[in-house]
C-alpha cells in the first residue's frame, strides 16, 4: 500500500481523504490545510492526522494528493516534487500554463508519476462508448450547473468547462487549429457562462457552451461521425449509441430504414451499452497507484492536463 497524503481539506478534498482512507491500496496517513480552524473541524469529525506543515506531511509519504485552490497547485506540486514524491493534482493542472510546463520537466528529472484529476475520464458512461468513438468530426457539449458560490473564483472555462475539453482532446487526434469565444459575467467578476468553438486541423468542430448560473443541472455530450451518433450523459451516467449500416434487401417490418436522395438505404439501429456502477474518483486514484506501483503511464498525464488548461486559456483570452 502506498502511503498517501492529501493537501486541502475543502470540500473536495474531503472526499479524497475518505475515499483514500478505504481504498485498499493506499495508507492515508494524513492531511494538511492551511486553515487552521478548518482542520481542527476535519480532525475532530474524522479523525484524520493533521501535519501543521507541509514539508513533514510530504516527508512521511510516497503519494501526495494536491486538492488546494488552483492558485497553489504549482507550489505544492514543486515541493512535493523536490522530495521526490509521486503527484495528483485537482483539475485545473496550475494557474498557468508555463506552471505546468515547468512541473512536467521537474517530474520528468526526477522520474516520478503524476496524475491530473479531470474526472470524467472515469465516468461509467463515457468509458462504456469511448471505444466506439472514432475520428468524430462534429462535437456538442453542455455543462450547465446551478450557481454555488464555491469555484466563482475562477472563470467558469476552468470550474466547469475545463472537463470537456479534456473529454474532446482525448478522442480527438489532432491539433487544434482555431478557438473562438465569448462570456458574459453575470454574478461573479469573471465569466459565469461561455461558449466556445474549437476547430481541429483534421476539420473536426467542437461546440462547447458551459454556464454556471443555470436553473437545472445538465453535463451531456453529443459525438458525430461516419455512421454513428454517440450521446454521453456524464450526469445520468447514461449513454446511447445510434449507427448506421446498410439496409437490407429485404427489410424486416421493424426495421428503421433511411433513404437519402440518391437512393441509398441505410438501417438505423440503437445500442444503449451496459453502464456499469462506479466511483470515478476512487477509481482515478487508484489507477494512479498501479501506475506508480507497475511504472506505467497514468490515464491523465500532466501532458493531458496542460493541454486541456492551454485549450481553455485560449478560450478565456477570447473574452
Amino acid at each position: 500500500m502506498l502511503k498517501a497524503g492529501v493537501l486541502g481539506a475543502g470540500h473536495l478534498g474531503k472526499i479524497h481523504l475518505r475515499l483514500l482512507n478505504q481504498s485498499q491500496k493506499y495508507e492515508l496517513v494524513g492531511f494538511h490545510d492551511a486553515d487552521e480552524e478548518n482542520a481542527k473541524k476535519v480532525v475532530e469529525e474524522f479523525g484524520y492526522k493533521y501535519f501543521k506543515s507541509i514539508d513533514e506531511l510530504i516527508k512521511a509519504v510516497d503519494m501526495v494528493d494536491i486538492v488546494t485552490p488552483t492558485l497553489s497547485h504549482y507550489d505544492c506540486a514543486k515541493k512535493a516534487i523536490s522530495y521526490g514524491k509521486h503527484i495528483f493534482i485537482e483539475k485545473p493542472i496550475t494557474n498557468t500554463v508555463e506552471e505546468a510546463e515547468h512541473i512536467r520537466v521537474l517530474l520528468a528529472e526526477h522520474d516520478i508519476r503524476g496524475q491530473v484529476g479531470h474526472v470524467e475520464r472515469f465516468n461509467p458512461a463515457f468509458i462504456a462508448v469511448k471505444d466506439q468513438i472514432k475520428n468524430p468530426m462534429f462535437i456538442e457539449t453542455h455543462r450547465l450547473a446551478e450557481f454555488n458560490p464555491r469555484g466563482t473564483d475562477v472563470p467558469v472555462v476552468l470550474d466547469l468547462m475545463i472537463h470537456d475539453i479534456d473529454i474532446i482532446l482525448s478522442v480527438v487526434d489532432s491539433k487544434v487549429k482555431n478557438v473562438s469565444a465569448s462570456g458574459v459575467s453575470v454574478i461573479s467578476d469573471t465569466p459565469d457562462i461561455a461558449n466556445a468553438r474549437i476547430e481541429f486541423k483534421n476539420g473536426c468542430v467542437a461546440n462547447l457552451t458551459a454556464s454556471r448560473i443555470s436553473l437545472k443541472n445538465m453535463r451531456k455530450t453529443r459525438f458525430f461521425q461516419k455512421d454513428a451518433y454517440i450521446s454521453v450523459d456524464f450526469l445520468e451516467k447514461k449513454c446511447e449509441v445510434v449507427k448506421m449500416k446498410d439496409a437490407p434487401k429485404s427489410p424486416g417490418d421493424f426495421d428503421m430504414i433511411l433513404q437519402n436522395a440518391e437512393g441509398i438505404k441505410k438501417q438505423i439501429y440503437f445500442d444503449n451499452p451496459e453502464v456499469p456502477n462506479n466511483n470515478a474518483i476512487l477509481d482515478e486514484l487508484e489507477t494512479f497507484a498501479d501506475a506508480i506501483n507497475n511504472n506505467t503511464t497514468p490515464i491523465v498525464t500532466l501532458h493531458d492536463g496542460t493541454e486541456a488548461l492551454r485549450v481553455a486559456t485560449m478560450i478565456i483570452d477570447q473574452f
